[in-house]
């Protein structure tokens, strides 16, 4: 019976809780896996993980996280259909239905690649009225002085 274990520090790890839930067939009803409940300290360990990597990604400039997310969609691309089968297989869908799913999960990692070029602003001469838009990177992105404005003088 396959074995679902936690992810920790780009790792798999396997749950040492000794706990586990099963992971049913919606379609037959059958266990089809067992997922590992994480203990206490392998919680700790995966927050503890999870901020210890923050800053290093925090500080990665936009371009380079792009070509993170770009190889993550050519991942998904590469396991679309065993993607859409395991999908299948744990929500109880049809097979083009997950494929559904997938593909609009892989337009919203298509949209995030292209974040640093919605990150600049803009300057177009010679458009009849000269037109800027600046992004004001200090601002939360809720903040109105963080959205797009034009500006024409």
């Amino acid at each position: 019976m396959r074995e679902i274990g936690h992810f920790i520090g780009g790792k798999p790890v396997k749950g040492t809780s000794g706990r586990h839930g099963d992971v049913f067939n919606p379609n037959t009803g059958e266990v089809q896996a067992k997922v590992a409940y994480a203990s206490k300290s392998e919680v700790e360990k995966a927050i503890a993980n999870a901020e210890a990597a923050f800053p290093g990604w925090a500080a990665t400039n936009p371009q380079r996280r792009a070509r993170v997310m770009f190889k993550f969609l050519e991942l998904i691309q590469a396991e679309y259909d065993d993607l859409a089968r395991l999908l299948s297989s744990e929500h109880g869908k049809t097979f083009a239905d997950s494929k559904g799913d997938i593909q609009r999960g892989l337009e919203v990692v298509e949209f995030a690649c292209g974040i640093p070029h919605l990150m600049k602003g803009e300057y177009t001469e010679g458009a009849g009225l000269a037109s800027i838009s600046i992004r004001c990177a200090s601002r939360s992105a809720s903040s109105p002085a963080s959205r797009r404005s034009t500006f024409q003088p």
